[in-house]
């Protein structure tokens, strides 16, 4: 390590890499470093079995189209598939160069299942409505029994063939194992930047600009800093003591996996099912019986059974949440205490279900499954933000970037729908860094293309179509 860095880099998952990529992309004379705690990169929220492991399009994500009085709002949909696109654009971009390759991304179809005759009318409603943008014109909807069989038969192996059911799909849905891009990332990473692995950074202060303090006996003078290190970036940016972080607080929400260990259920099943969320759930905790490529294995997963842990990472401290709590933040995090009761009902009922009544969930997504067939382990933690709104305390479900008013810290908290939208949230960080432009360098719209119209769309769809591997929903 140098004594002096122009970027630092707070941990060594998607976003840090994604970051440093597109950093030295624009400004190649950068000096960076990227800190990470732990002996690897993507190993807390990156990690495949961590996360979602969606290419999130809004293909297939209820509760990012909303109906309102019988007409469905598709903004949101809308507004994550043209910044998964624009990963997707950057991803083509490195693997055209030779700098990583194509096997972390997988086709697999994206189905939205409902049962009942109510839910079944509004996702009819969901697709007329979505269909008339190009983003999602070929997506399929059906009633019938039949033809979801031959979607996804673990759908109906076991159920009555009368019941109310209903399904859309987009045959060139994505899975993506982030864990896998993450570590070719952050090897291309390498070739330019510093990176120290097993290395805490234990004090981050401003005096004559930043200095990081590192394993408590290093300290490294920095001009910007990026405070990506998931859950506990909250922790980080406090004790930056950044009046710009005053009033939030974070919200720790862990989950669990069931994991099917019977090989033929799955090899039956190739697509990435998306139920309902219950009443008063968290968007992470969309049912989905998924299907996942991890290093190139086939694996069948669901959940995320939805759980409270007062850690910020999965390998952080039970301390975490209370050191969080600050003067400037108590009074917030009470009022969303008070004021999210059905989220704090939701959350005590799932930490108090058993691994039988987490498996009568299954059940209504795949009536045959044999109990001894599937695992329970335990997935990623998010830390969601609570801040004030107007007077009024509210949990953000999504991504928000947040950092000092001249830019030189920026730090990124929440998660959904996070990784996939990597790309679009970095171009927000870089242009909130208001890092100094030497000439020759280039202009971040010049290394991502922030106005995909639908003729690039089609030309880009066109490369994935032939660059995606394992085509499981294609009928070619």
């Amino acid at each position: 390590m140098k004594d002096k860095y122009d970027v630092v880099l707070l941990g060594a998952g998607i976003m840090s890499a994604t970051l440093a990529v597109l950093l030295h992309e624009t400004n190649p004379s950068l000096t960076m470093l990227i800190v990470e705690g732990l002996g690897k990169p993507a190993l807390e929220s990156s990690a495949a079995l961590n996360n979602a492991g969606t290419g999130h399009s809004g293909f297939c994500e209820l509760n990012y189209t909303k109906l309102n009085k019988g007409k469905v709002d598709i903004t949101k949909a809308i507004e994550v598939n043209k910044a998964f696109l624009q990963s997707k654009e950057f991803w083509r971009k490195l693997i055209v160069a030779g700098h990583i390759t194509n096997d972390f991304i997988n086709e697999v179809p994206h189905i939205s299942f409902v049962t009942g005759c109510e839910n079944s009318y509004h996702l009819q409603l969901r697709h007329t409505e979505m269909q008339k943008n190009h983003l999602f014109s070929d997506m399929e909807f059906t009633r019938d029994f039949d033809t979801i069989t031959e979607w996804a038969p673990l759908l109906t192996e076991g159920r009555n063939p009368t019941e109310y059911v209903a399904a859309t799909r987009v045959v060139r849905g994505t899975d993506v194992d982030y864990g896998n891009l993450t570590r070719q990332l952050m090897k291309y990473v390498s070739t330019f930047a510093d990176v120290q692995y097993n290395t805490q950074v234990t004090r981050v202060e401003q005096l004559f600009g930043w200095n990081v303090k590192i394993d408590d006996n290093i300290w490294i003078g920095v001009k910007h800093i990026f405070v990506g290190a998931g859950g506990n970036a909250l922790t980080i940016l406090q004790n930056s003591e950044i009046k710009e972080i005053e009033g939030y607080g974070g919200f720790p929400v862990s989950g669990q996996w069931l994991v099917c260990t019977n090989r033929d259920t799955v090899a039956k099943h190739s697509a990435k099912v998306y139920g309902k969320a219950s009443v008063g759930a968290p968007p992470m905790s969309v049912p989905h019986l998924d299907t996942r490529i991890i290093n190139g294995e086939k694996q069948l997963i669901f959940g995320p059974y939805a759980g409270f842990s007062t850690k910020f990472l999965k390998t952080g401290s039970r301390w975490d949440l209370f050191a969080s709590i600050r003067l400037k933040n108590i009074g917030v995090m009470l009022k969303s205490a008070l004021g999210n009761f059905s989220l704090t009902k939701y959350l005590i009922t799932e930490v108090l279900k058993g691994k039988r009544a987490k498996f009568r969930t299954l059940k209504q997504y795949y009536p045959d499954a044999v109990k001894s067939d599937w695992k329970l382990i335990q997935a990623g933690q998010r830390v969601q933000v609570i801040k004030n709104d107007n007077g009024k305390a509210t949990i953000e479900f999504g991504t928000e970037v947040v950092g000092s008013s001249d830019g030189t810290i920026i730090g990124l908290l929440g998660a959904s729908p996070g990784a996939s939208t990597a790309v679009h949230i970095m171009v927000d960080v870089i242009r909130k860094m208001q890092l100094p432009v030497n000439e020759g360098d280039k202009k971040i719209e010049d290394v991502v293309n922030t106005n995909i119209d639908e003729d690039y769309f089609r030309h880009l769809e066109e490369f994935w179509k032939y660059n995606c591997k394992n085509k499981f929903g294609s009928t070619e």
